[in-house]
């Protein structure tokens, strides 16, 4: 079985985040970047298969030079391959072009996205490379087994989780509970040199046009003093409620 996964270079979330040129660019001196929790719970259930299965584990990623590091840690996490397209992710239908066009030249049982990168949040490049290859896909999946050319993914829904089976090739969203927070591995020093010997190939880009245009970023407003209210002035606590925070 080969296992795609594709990885985003995303900023850690304990990073302070600011932006350049009247906020239309984001600032990344400064930035320490990760692999995408979403797309690492991915990575690190494409490994058990492999150590279980055999499965082959390939990952790709829509960037610059900036994220080999990520790649790099990929690799040690123990992935097989790295293969790193060349050119700036824009936009989710520009980064899921990219991906068909790669994976169309290349063979995949099992395509593992995360269900969003943390600094969008878009949420749409799973959903839309598995329409662009016309192969079935999972959403929020929490849990995945494969027998064969059969898989059976469980995903979240409103109110509970529900149990699919279909037939690979598939693309999974894959989210936490795919694998827990217990999981995940953390490269040691063997991963690390073994990484240095694995195939990294960088992918000449389709030069995909972007579908959308970010032409200005925002900080969310600063948060606004806390009122104290005494324990026994409940009179005042009503009015506060009803005047200023209008929920009465």
């Amino acid at each position: 079985m080969n296992i795609l996964v594709c990885i985003s270079h995303v900023p850690d979330t304990t990073s302070k985040i600011n932006f350049t040129e009247n906020d239309t660019v984001f600032d990344s001196s400064g930035i320490q970047f990760v692999i995408n929790p979403n797309d690492e719970f991915g990575l690190t259930r494409a490994i058990w298969f492999k150590e279980k299965q055999g499965a082959q584990v390939h990952v790709v990623h829509v960037g610059t030079s900036k994220s080999d590091t990520t790649l790099r840690k990929c690799l040690a996490i123990g992935a097989d391959k790295a293969y790193r397209i060349d050119t700036s992710a824009v936009d989710g239908s520009s980064v899921a072009k990219e991906l068909f066009a790669f994976i169309k030249s290349n063979s995949y049982d099992l395509i593992i996205a995360g269900r969003e990168s943390i600094d969008y949040n878009g949420g749409m490049v799973p959903g839309m490379l598995a329409a662009l290859l016309d192969i079935p896909f999972v959403p929020n999946c929490v849990g995945l087994e494969i027998d064969g050319t059969t898989a059976v993914a469980e995903r979240e829904i409103d109110g509970g989780r529900e149990k699919l089976k279909g037939s690979l090739p598939m693309v999974i969203g894959g989210q936490k509970g795919l694998v827990e927070e217990s999981d995940l591995r953390i490269p040691n020093m063997r991963g690390i040199m073994q990484a240095r010997q694995k195939p990294f190939e960088v992918v000449p880009a389709q030069r995909v046009a972007a579908a959308t245009e970010d032409l200005k970023f925002e900080k969310p407003a600063p948060k606004a003093e806390v009122k104290l209210v005494p324990a026994d002035d409940l009179d005042q606590l009503i009015e506060l409620l009803h005047k200023e925070a209008n929920v009465l």
